[in-house]
């Protein structure tokens, strides 16, 4: 199981929390983007196969 650091940041409004939450997404390095999308993949459909194996030259 992958672990993922919880952030909190309590905001003064529903805007301001929108934009904290996309400043996020956006400093995230590709390295964590990619941990993160394969820890989702593993929970909703632990069995599937990675998609990018039938793009390979043979």
């Amino acid at each position: 199981m992958v672990h993922m650091e919880r952030v909190v940041f309590k905001s003064n409004s529903f805007e301001q929390a929108d934009e904290w939450d996309v400043k996020q997404h956006i400093n995230l390095t590709l390295a964590e983007r990619l941990r993160i999308a394969r820890a989702l993949k593993d929970r909703i459909h632990p069995r599937a196969k990675d998609v990018r194996e039938c793009h390979q030259p043979r």
